[in-house]
């Protein structure tokens, strides 16, 4: 059972977010709140997954998601947002957030983002994340040093690495590349430290920066498999 936390100031968000998911297999939200309970309400229920607004007018979303980072272990984090070029969201996204969920997302969907979350997986939507970066001072052209750091992968780490922008969890991973998820985890773990980054989304963002997931990066990996 994946257990869940909403976290948004508008009560109708919280409430339509917690019967989508309960109404899921698998899944139960176990506690929904405004911003100035989040911490404590996260505390208490030991959630994996937390949804978590990037904007509310008592406490902001990444005031609370810095909160979140400093637990022992930390649930799984993706802020909820209006827009797809919320300024915030590369903030959130560099802080340890595992993605972004718009709050007009399908709710067929939204289960299954959800799963990807537990799962390890990046929730992030590819045309976003080029809008956020575009939008981002310094982000336009492949940037010399992020490129330089994907250029130390191996040809396979390439693959996993665009396979994890994609938002795909390590079992994901192996499964289309057939590899078992244990050699995935290897290559993940690799990754992160011939990067220099801490997270998965923080490497998909690298990948991004450093112009892998437009054209012959990610037509390699579809080669490939």
């Amino acid at each position: 059972m994946i257990r869940v936390v909403v976290v948004d100031d508008e009560a109708l968000v919280r409430s339509g977010f917690e019967l989508i998911l309960n109404a899921s297999d698998g899944i139960r939200v176990v506690a929904t709140a405004a911003g100035a309970q989040a911490a404590d309400v996260i505390r208490r229920e030991h959630p994996d997954v937390v949804l978590l607004d990037i904007r509310m007018p008592d406490v902001d979303g990444l005031t609370v998601l810095r909160e979140i980072q400093t637990l022992p272990e930390p649930p799984t984090v993706a802020m909820l947002t209006t827009f797809d070029t919320d300024e915030y969201i590369l903030t959130a996204l560099r802080s340890g957030a595992a993605g972004f969920l718009l709050k007009d997302t399908e709710p067929e969907q939204l289960a299954q983002l959800v799963r990807t979350l537990a799962a390890g997986g990046v929730v992030m939507s590819p045309k976003a994340s080029r809008a956020l970066l575009r939008g981002h001072p310094g982000a336009g052209a492949p940037q010399d040093a992020e490129a330089a750091r994907v250029r130390l992968l191996s040809d396979r780490e390439r693959d996993v690495l665009v396979l994890i922008a994609e938002g795909l969890s390590n079992a994901d991973i192996g499964a289309r590349i057939h590899l078992s998820a244990g050699t995935v985890k290897d290559h993940v773990s690799s990754i992160l430290t011939k990067l220099r980054v801490s997270s998965r989304v923080q490497a998909a963002l690298l990948a991004e920066r450093a112009g892998l997931l437009s054209g012959h990066g990610a037509d390699t990996a579809r080669d490939r498999r």
